[in-house]
């Protein structure tokens, strides 16, 4: 029986698990934190391949080297190497994109690719997220069953910086699809929200919903500093 690692910290990516620990013949072990992710813990786990949906951490060469880790990033690569994918597609006002699932390597984001999927960016980050996950766990099935071979990535070299909470700051942003895109974009379990900040309060947004050509909704929390 092969055993196969599901690699991430974000609960929404629990019921995925529960998924593939159904397939028979195999044996799936879930990693939540980077405390468990150790090359200690594999050696007795032996993995024949770790799937990688949303980490946030660098994965160590002596994993890497050792075994097949397959991370999936939420971009076209090579279009879009770098932190913040989801964010900076986003800002960028593109309205889809694609999940590559890639062999993890020594660059960032720089492995062979075994497959790439569509997925669409509307709603909030949460709700994003969570609609990748079935086309993620389809791509896991395919890599599995389909035996597929990684081939270099091919076409022109985009980078994307992480972003930062500050960026996060919508007080100058000047027309409502930037203010709402900011707001849905950060609308996630673990994200810093757009935020607003007065000389006593810092207000942070979710919800957004627009109403209509020059208004939105959206929910608001006010933080005493």
């Amino acid at each position: 029986m092969k055993n196969f690692v599901l690699l991430s910290e974000k609960s929404w990516h629990n019921n995925l698990f529960d998924e593939l620990r159904l397939r028979k013949g195999e044996n799936w072990i879930q990693i939540k934190s980077k405390e468990e992710f150790t090359s200690t813990h594999l050696l007795k786990v032996k993995p024949e391949k770790i799937f990688i949906p949303h980490w946030s951490y660098i994965i160590p060469q002596e994993i890497w080297n050792r075994y097949t880790c397959v991370v999936f990033h939420m971009t076209d690569l090579p279009f879009g190497r770098g932190g913040s994918p989801l964010q900076n597609l986003i800002v960028r006002g593109i309205e889809n994109t694609k999940i590559t699932a890639l062999k993890v390597n020594g660059g960032i984001d720089t492995g062979d690719v075994y497959i790439k999927s569509e997925l669409n960016l509307s709603g909030t980050a949460q709700e994003i997220f969570k609609r990748s996950i079935p086309i993620i766990k389809a791509m896991i099935f395919s890599i599995i069953d389909n035996k597929l071979k990684p081939f270099p990535q091919n076409g022109k070299v985009v980078e994307f910086v992480r972003r930062k909470p500050e960026q996060s700051n919508i007080a100058e942003l000047k027309n409502l699809t930037e203010i709402h895109n900011y707001i849905r974009m950060l609308d996630c379990d673990g994200y810093p929200k757009a935020f607003i900040e007065t000389p006593h309060f810092r207000l942070e947004f979710t919800k957004s919903k627009v109403t209509s050509s020059n208004s939105l909704n959206a929910n608001v929390r006010f933080i005493k500093k």
